[in-house]
């Protein structure tokens, strides 16, 4: 009995090592690794959803079915979800720029590290080169036979967090919520005004479309549809988020502004918005201009 006793303390003693060890590494993963776990967590977050769905579609059926069995393999996905989701968190919190990223409502531990995942700094001189790569710039193509011109995983990445934005966009004090918020009353107001008669025209003559369907009743008014009304109002607050995260790590990275200066043009007005929750030790000579 005591050397069933001494060899579960021992197990005990093990684990506690081994958890702390995973933890210090979690510290310093590369980006490969980092861009792997990334992946990992939205993969086993994917299929405890699907876990929950089905069992929750089993337990009110006629007559309900037994569920035991996905309830537990539910619950691993669950165990596993989060598990992922605590190395990400010392991963990111563990970087000076994912400390910055997670102060924003809206990002938090997995998107922070994904963006330090997938972002290299010593490769993008601009925010436009992150915007470039993450494939938010507008008339971007992917021509068959042609190599992909921007970072799947990064563009997911950025429209996760675009979502994001939008949830949080009922607290006053979500900073990207709130561009968010008044980005899309902006486009709203210019949709109205048939300012975008022109890409509705386009998307409209682009292929053959159910004529029930509300898009079909846009275009053809020449309107653009409200969901794609609040994809650029999102892709315009992610823009302004890239280009803050940007100079943020940059000026950590470099010890100055970055090179090329630009402007931020937001509801009709031109004005420079630093980034929020940092107070930059260098004189602010960057602008963006976050364009559709």
């Amino acid at each position: 009995m005591n050397q069933i006793s001494d060899m579960s303390e021992a197990i005990k003693s093990v684990t506690k090592r081994l958890d702390k060890d995973v933890r210090e590494a979690a510290k310093t993963l590369t980006p490969m690794e980092a861009r792997f776990l990334v992946d990992l967590y939205y993969q086993w977050q994917e299929q405890r959803i699907r876990f929950d769905h089905q069992i929750r579609a089993m337990s009110t059926a006629e007559p309900p079915e037994p569920v035991a069995v996905l309830g537990w393999m539910g619950s691993q996905a669950s165990t596993l979800e989060n598990q992922v989701k605590v190395m990400l968190d010392i991963y990111s919190s563990n970087h000076p720029i994912g400390e910055w990223a997670r102060t924003i409502d809206g990002i938090g531990p997995v998107t922070a590290a994904g963006l330090l995942a997938h972002i290299d700094i010593h490769k993008a001189p601009t925010a436009g080169h992150i915007w470039s790569f993450a494939g938010l710039v507008a008339g971007q193509k992917w021509n068959k036979g042609e190599k992909r011109p921007w970072n799947a995983d990064l563009k997911t990445l950025c429209w996760k967090i675009g979502e994001s934005f939008k949830n949080v966009s009922g607290k006053p004090d979500a900073y990207y919520g709130q561009v968010y918020k008044k980005r899309k009353e902006f486009e709203i107001e210019n949709n109205n005004a048939g300012h975008y008669a022109d890409q509705a025209k386009v998307s409209l003559e682009s292929k053959k479309w159910d004529k029930s369907t509300e898009a079909y009743k846009a275009y053809i008014a020449g309107r653009l549809p409200p969901a794609r009304i609040l994809l650029r109002a999102e892709r315009y607050a992610v823009k302004l988020f890239i280009a803050h995260l940007h100079q943020v790590w940059f000026e950590h990275e470099f010890k100055k502004s970055p090179p090329n200066p630009y402007v931020i043009q937001f509801l009709g007005h031109v004005d420079f918005l630093p980034p929020p929750n940092y107070v930059s030790p260098i004189k602010p000579t960057i602008r963006n201009e976050p364009q559709q």
